[in-house]
């Protein structure tokens, strides 16, 4: 009797999608809210890019530099051999670029800052979005809108008021800068002056927490230091104008502030990732992590991103982080896929905790991927960078994501994203691999496939990872 059994029934190659298939495929729910489009008379993206570019010219070319000169082998490379701005590297520079060597240490700063370079302990690296500087405005983009959000950091701070004073009006700015955006002009200083007094004193308020109930009376032998004497606004704002037109959000002169170009699109963006928090469907805002990554699942990737975003702005980076790779390493590999595609929208600032993930096992995949992506590979080809069995186990995880959350077709789909080029080869390469969930998946897949041939193939191997025969 001649067995119906495909021994080397072709794959119909396709190039294996850089994350998780269930997450992109299933997210088939139309976003409950349309795409906003910035204020009439915003430049456009275009535009918008290459004065970002403009702006940051001198700082992408210390990078660019810094580059060339430090990378590890080059016989111009410091003498640690790690890329770090050294005095003596600070004078190269300045001697090679035509720059003061204060000039240079600037430039290296906005250029940390905007994430053209990315330093980690004593060592440096072009970011990723150097690498992609002339070809992708959006990575200019963002580089400049991360450094306007480190506008504070971008200005020597007064060093004759309280830090306390200086942090109110870091956390007071985000309301005048709206009002500035609104007004779309020029606005007088007296104006943003009384608006940061109302807001700083809404801050104090909001921080004067009084104990509910009767009280103890305070002891007589220990008398209650004086109140600090609260610090001068005027010269703090006029500090944050000052930031702020050094990075350039706005322009400052003749006792009035007005938004520039992309200053007014920045803030506008901030204003939009506060309204997409306030109308999460699902409130994912207020979610932990897990709960917020379920709830995206049935968004579809742009509306899933806006999420992810909201949900990040609405917490601290650094336990966000924690957070998301925590849900990925729980039983669910949907939720493995999402976290990863939410550390994406985070960025640079995620790079060393998914570096320190890459050596486990259920992450390795996803974190070699997301590192490969954040080095400036194109995500259609990162796949590249997994080894056969990495590849192997990545889709397997991926199945059971699919098992799991989509439908039978989409199974059977899934399964021409295989890197092996044969059916059998893949049942080989899976059961080796030794992923938990490789059962439930064969016998998921043996369920769905309508072909009866390779259906009693794919139960006979799950069968084989069930006993442990051969």
């Amino acid at each position: 009797m001649t067995s119906r059994i495909p021994r080397d029934s072709r794959l119909r190659l396709v190039r294996p999608r850089p994350l998780a298939a269930a997450p992109r495929a299933m997210n088939q729910r139309r976003s409950r809210r349309p795409a906003p489009r910035p204020p009439e008379g915003t430049p456009a993206p275009a535009e918008l890019a290459r004065m970002a570019r403009s702006g940051l010219a001198a700082a992408a070319r210390v990078a660019h530099w810094a580059d060339t000169a430090l990378r590890p082998g080059r016989d111009s490379a410091s003498p640690d051999g790690k890329g770090t701005l050294s005095d003596a590297t600070a004078e190269r520079a300045a001697a090679d670029l035509g720059l003061t060597a204060a000039q240079v240490r600037a430039d290296w700063d906005t250029a940390r800052l905007a994430g053209l370079v990315e330093v980690h302990g004593d060592s440096a690296r072009p970011g990723w979005r150097l690498r992609a500087w002339d070809r992708d405005d959006s990575a200019v983009l963002r580089g400049w809108v991360a450094l306007f959000d480190a506008w504070s950091l971008a200005y020597p701070e007064p060093s004759d008021h309280e830090p306390a004073a200086v942090a109110e009006v870091v956390s007071a700015m985000p309301q005048v800068l709206s009002f500035l955006q609104l007004s779309a002009g020029p606005v007088p200083v007296e104006q943003l002056l009384d608006l940061l007094e109302q807001r700083v004193t809404e801050l104090r308020t909001e921080r004067c927490e009084i104990p509910y109930g009767p009280q103890p009376e305070p002891e007589p032998s220990r008398p209650t230091p004086p109140e600090p004497a609260d610090a001068p606004l005027p010269p703090l704002l006029e500090w944050a104008l000052r930031a702020l037109a050094s990075v350039g959000a706005l322009t400052y002169g003749e006792g009035q502030a007005t938004l520039t170009p992309l200053g007014s699109w920045a803030v506008w963006v901030k204003l939009e990732q506060i309204c997409v928090a306030a109308q999460s469907p699902a409130g994912n805002i207020e979610q932990a992590a897990e709960g917020m990554l379920r709830g995206c699942a049935q968004l579809r990737p742009n509306a899933a991103r806006a999420e992810y975003r909201a949900w990040l702005a609405a917490r601290p980076v650094g336990s966000a982080v924690t957070e998301l790779l925590e849900a990925a390493r729980g039983e669910d590999a949907l939720l493995r896929g999402l976290a990863f595609e939410a550390l994406r929208v985070v960025g640079a600032p995620a790079e060393p905790d998914v570096r320190g993930v890459a050596d486990v096992p259920t992450l390795r995949p996803y974190a070699l991927l997301w590192l490969a992506e954040h080095d400036g590979i194109d995500p259609e080809d990162a796949h590249e960078i997994l080894t056969r069995e990495e590849a192997t186990w990545l889709w397997v995880d991926t199945a059971a994501a699919v098992a799991d959350h989509g439908e039978a077709p989409l199974l059977v789909r899934h399964l021409e994203s295989a890197v092996q080029p044969t059916v059998p080869m893949l049942l080989d390469e899976v059961r080796a691999v030794g992923h938990p969930r490789t059962v439930q998946v064969l016998v998921a897949l043996a369920a769905a496939h309508p072909d009866p041939a390779l259906a009693k193939a794919v139960r006979r191997a799950a069968f084989q990872v069930h006993t442990g025969g051969s």
